[in-house]
Parts: C-alpha cells; structure tokens; sequence
C-alpha cells in the first residue's frame, strides 16, 4: 500500500487596484469570499481564501491593490500588507487588464523582480476583445517584462479560461501537508466577515460620494435561539460623510442594511438581526494606533 502525496502551497494574487482581483478570487474558490466594488481599493486586508481539491490545497491570498502617490497611513498599511503577502507565497497571480498598462503595473512588475517564485500573468475582462489579435501588444509587452511568466488570459466575472487558470497553479503548488483542515475555507472570523459586506454595500451605494475613510466595527455579536444579532458601528471622519450614509430620513442607511443581511444570512445560514449606525471618529484613516485598534494589524 501506498501513501498518498499531498500538495499544499500559497498563492497571491497581486496587481494595481480596482483590476478584478477579487472576483477572480472568488470565481477559483466558486464562492464569494472578498468583498467587490467598482471603487479602487476595496480591499484593506490580505484575505485567505482556501481551496480543498482531491490531494491539492490551495491557499488563495487576496491581497489590497499596490499603488502609489498616497501617504496615509491606511494607504501604507494595505502596501505592506501586499508586498508581505508576495514575500511568503509559492506562486503569484499577477492580475492585469486586457488592453491597459499603467506606472501602477509598472511598479507591481519591480516588486515582482525582487522575489524568486513563479509569477502567473492573469489577463483579464478578455470577455470584452472582440478580435483576439486585440490582444497580442499586451501579451507581447507581458513577455518581455516577465519572459519567465505564464500567461493566461481569463475573464474573472465571466468564468472564462479559470480551469487553465486552476491547472497552471496547480502544476507549481509544492508537495505538502495541508495547513488547514479539509472544510476550512478562510482564516478570517465570522465578525470580520460580516463588517466587510457592510462595507462593500456602502461603497457600491456610495461610489465617489464617500471616499476611502470609512471603515466597520462589529459591536455585537450575539445567537439567541436561531436569531443572529449583530450591531455594526459604521466610522466616517466627518460630518458630512455621516449625513451622506444616512441619507434623508435614514433612507439610505436601511438600504445599506438591507442588502447586507441578505447576503450575511446566506453566508451565515441565519435568520439575521443586524443594526448600524454611523459616529464620526476624525482622521482614524491617518492614525496608525487608531488603525491597529480597527484590526487593521500587519502578520
């Protein structure tokens, strides 16, 4: 009798932001895990996404969008949290759009030259090229940058092309124990969970409104019989940002909860109790003390 191999390996997927690195995190896993937006940035957080296959675990590190020309310590904080995650990974998918390339690309290209690990070039939204001969200044530019690279073009909201995807990653995860039991599939805690769908449904609401200083405290987090209660502390750091959330007569503020406990109670399987409410804590985003008290910690 032979002992079956296990392969077990870490996978960043990097790139500037607002490039569709967290859609694409969650159509590999085939649930949704990161919270998505059309705004920059959405992401804050390196975020563990864990997929279980046959002898195969595949650790998914969803990471904040590199960027540069912002100094706040919000800002220095999500860069930190990428490059470290580019640093202690096997692979990296660097994710790329189909017919762009901007100083910010440039510049995740530089990191990528200091680290010694295979480096994947997803190159996504291919889903709107018509011709595919459309593609082939941005393949070739990729080339000469990464020459060492994979390339694959892929539409992550769409599904296209992601079981080459899944194979390419698959061929470079190492031989390993699992680092995480079987049915795991983030390292993130429910409460970090439910204060990230508050946050993505005040920046799909808001858009350019309320910029990035807004950030969600759990409160409270309480089961009573099959009832979850959870009380949301949304902070802003002025007062108009907090009449913006609000909006008349609360109005928006019930929308934001509206949308938000229908998805925390299919990610929950709960009937969902959930309360916000909005204080102004000024100039948190620029305050590392403030932000580490947030959960906003480096590894």
């Amino acid at each position: 009798m032979t002992d079956t191999k296990n392969y077990c390996g870490y996978v960043a997927i990097v790139g500037r932001p607002n490039v569709g690195k967290s859609t694409l995190l969650n159509h590999l896993l085939g649930f949704k895990l990161s919270i998505t937006s059309r705004k920059p940035q959405t992401t804050r957080h390196n975020v563990l996404g864990i997929l279980t296959e046959d002898d195969c675990q595949i650790i998914f590190v969803d990471t904040p969008g590199l960027h540069s020309g912002q100094t706040k310590a919000l800002n220095r904080y999500m860069n930190r949290a990428a490059g470290q995650a580019i640093a202690d990974v096997d692979v990296v998918v660097f994710v790329v759009d189909q017919d762009k390339w901007t100083e910010a690309d440039a510049a995740v290209v530089e990191r990528l030259a200091q680290v010694d690990v295979p480096v994947i070039v997803a190159v996504n939204k291919v889903d709107r090229v018509d011709e595919k001969d459309a593609l082939l200044p941005q393949l070739k530019l990729i080339a000469e940058l990464l020459p060492k690279a994979d390339i694959v073009p892929v539409s992550a909201l769409y599904g296209k092309n992601l079981d080459v995807l899944r194979t390419t990653i698959r061929g470079y995860i190492p031989e390993g124990f699992y680092f995480f039991p079987d049915d795991q599939i983030t390292d993130k805690s429910e409460r970090f969970l439910a204060a990230e769908i508050v946050r993505e449904k005040i920046t799909r609401q808001l858009g350019a409104e309320v910029p990035y200083e807004v950030t969600v405290e759990i409160e409270e987090w309480r089961r009573e019989e099959k009832i979850l209660h959870i009380s949301a502390l949304i902070l802003v750091e002025r007062d108009g940002q907090k009449k913006i959330i609000i909006g008349e007569k609360g109005a928006r503020l019930k929308k934001i909860g509206q949308q938000a406990r229908v998805d925390m109670e299919k990610l929950f399987d709960s009937k969902i109790m959930l309360k916000l409410w909005v204080k102004v804590r000024a100039g948190w985003s620029d305050d590392e003390r403030a932000l580490k008290s947030l959960g906003y910690h480096d590894n």
